[in-house]
């Protein structure tokens, strides 16, 4: 009943972000390769007549790549975004978005000048209005259409250069699920023919940095969408689960026990309608996902493929993953040993950090567990314990740059895998951003992690508040040498102070006896002056 009194409530509100930008969409726009919309504030093209951003031409690194793909031209997402806009707004100091409308991560306020951190908390700490609403914000979402943003359902090429435009509406939940395909997509190269491997934010460096970026966009579009400034994105902490504590119905959805491959008709997700699924389709018809519904959530944990992966991460796996202290190593992809991205990513051994093409460990390990649509790659952000997950695996990834405090440098700035560069724009992003603006502390981007906190605290009860309780208990003495110290002082400077006023007064009085002359002596000098 509240969830449902909660959607009602929040249905007015409606906005978006993410790929293409519903006033950038028309063929003028596509074929000047321009992508600048008005700001509403005042008309002006990225606000720049209220000092927001301007249009400018955008500037791409020319790092070489890794080997891994050998194309040129053949996928539209090569050089992002040079194949649809060659010129996008750039946004000044704390302002961001398409249009220059919105503020950068961590910032609020009219004019963006008001600093914040909001708190991601686990799951299972929410209260029971905090779950019901988030909830709530789920559903609403998966019934909004984008006012903002539309999706591409031709490549450049079949839009004709942009002269035949092929966009759909989508619903903003929908909007961030085909975003996730795209970007994981396989490259069409005609007839039937397609190359697989290839992935802008998986199997290399930008893994962690675009589901980052994944996450604080969906954080605030929900915001938008609800004008709850306060949403984050709870997590579920999986280490040493030994079964899917989360799938029940007073969570993400329990077992439908007529099939158990789909969820309980008692939870809001088993209406869900999943879309970007039907990937040989695709291929075969050398087309995009359209957005068009496929079916059902499907989910089945626990009966998967036990020989892959025999359990879900346990703590010392995460452990021994956050003591890993090179972020990326060798090829920089799914082969890479003594790597925290791919031991984290669950394609090393989180025992020994060897890649190890048999077994999905960590993050992989989860999607292949849930043994239904989140374990298949390109389509598995239909299923919203996606977020829940990716937000615990941030997490990961935020506790090892506290721990180990990386440069910005540390991130590889060449030759690896197409779109994984330190300074390549993320794929499919408008606004752009690049790999290497995420590899910051998430207190950077305006949030943290309540177990992080506690982490923190913990510190301070093992390191810090021994030296401080110790010196509480010698307090006293320490006040007492203080004020001893200070009258040991007070009575030697009081004492040199006389010492010295009464030897200056002997040095004042020996110099003045010279000019005391007897009336004699003053004569006599007159005298010699007269000669």
């Amino acid at each position: 009943m509240l969830l449902a009194a909660l959607y009602c409530l929040l249905w007015s509100f409606q906005t978006s972000t993410g790929h293409f930008p519903r006033a950038c969409a028309s063929s003028k726009s596509l074929m000047e390769k321009e992508c600048c919309p008005p700001w509403r504030g005042d008309g002006s093209p990225c606000g720049q007549l209220s000092g927001r951003g301007a249009c400018q031409d955008i500037v791409l690194s020319n790092a070489p790549l890794g080997p891994q793909f050998p194309f040129t031209g053949v996928d539209d997402r090569e050089s992002w975004p040079l194949v649809f806009y060659n010129r996008t707004c750039q946004c000044f100091g704390n302002f961001m978005g398409f249009n220059c409308g919105n503020c950068r991560f961590g910032f609020w306020g009219p004019n963006c000048t008001e600093k914040r951190l909001l708190v991601r908390k686990n799951i299972f700490d929410l209260s029971v209005p905090e779950k019901n609403k988030f909830l709530a914000y789920l559903t609403l979402a998966k019934h909004t259409t984008s006012p903002d943003y539309v999706i591409p359902t031709g490549t450049y090429g079949q839009m004709n250069n942009g002269s035949n435009p092929k966009f759909n509406d989508i619903n903003i939940y929908d909007l961030f699920v085909w975003m996730h395909y795209y970007v994981s997509r396989d490259t069409l190269l005609g007839g039937s023919q397609v190359w697989r491997d290839i992935d802008f934010a998986h199997e290399a460096p930008g893994f962690l940095p675009w589901h980052r970026l994944f996450l604080l966009l969906w954080e605030q579009e929900i915001q938008k969408l609800t004008g709850d400034e306060n949403f984050t994105i709870p997590y579920w902490d999986w280490r040493d689960a030994k079964s899917c504590d989360i799938c029940t119905d007073e969570y993400m959805g329990g077992r439908n026990p007529a099939n158990p491959n789909l969820l309980s008709p008692a939870s809001f997700f088993s209406s869900w309608q999943i879309i970007c699924t039907r990937l040989e389709e695709y291929n075969s018809q050398q087309v995009l996902c359209d957005g068009t519904p496929e079916g059902p959530l499907l989910r089945n944990p626990g009966n998967h493929d036990k020989a892959r992966t025999p359990r879900l991460p346990s703590s010392a796996d995460v452990e021994f993953c956050l003591s890993l202290t090179q972020y990326e190593s060798d090829s920089m992809d799914k082969a890479a040993n003594f790597s925290f991205r791919n031991t984290l990513e669950g394609f090393a051994s989180p025992l020994t950090g060897i890649a190890d093409a048999s077994q999905s460990s960590m993050h992989n390990a989860l999607h292949i567990y849930m043994n239904g649509t989140m374990s298949q790659v390109q389509g598995s952000a239909n299923d919203p314990i996606f977020l829940l997950h990716h937000a615990f695996v941030d997490s990961i990834f935020e506790q090892w740059l506290r721990r180990h405090h990386p440069l910005q440098e540390v991130y590889p700035e060449a030759n690896a895998p197409i779109g994984h560069n330190r300074e390549s724009y993320m794929v499919p992003f408008i606004p752009l951003y690049r790999n290497g603006d995420f590899f910051i502390s998430s207190r950077d981007l305006g949030y943290d992690y309540s177990n992080l906190q506690e982490s923190d605290r913990d510190i301070f009860q093992d390191y810090i508040k021994p030296y401080l309780e110790q010196a509480s208990r010698i307090w006293p003495w320490l006040i007492g040498a203080a004020v001893v110290g200070s009258v040991l002082t007070a009575v030697l400077g009081g004492l040199t102070s006389l010492l010295c006023h009464r030897q200056e007064r002997k040095r004042l009085h020996e110099e003045k006896q010279p000019l005391l002359m007897e009336k004699e002596d003053y004569h006599s000098l007159l005298y010699q002056t007269h000669l």
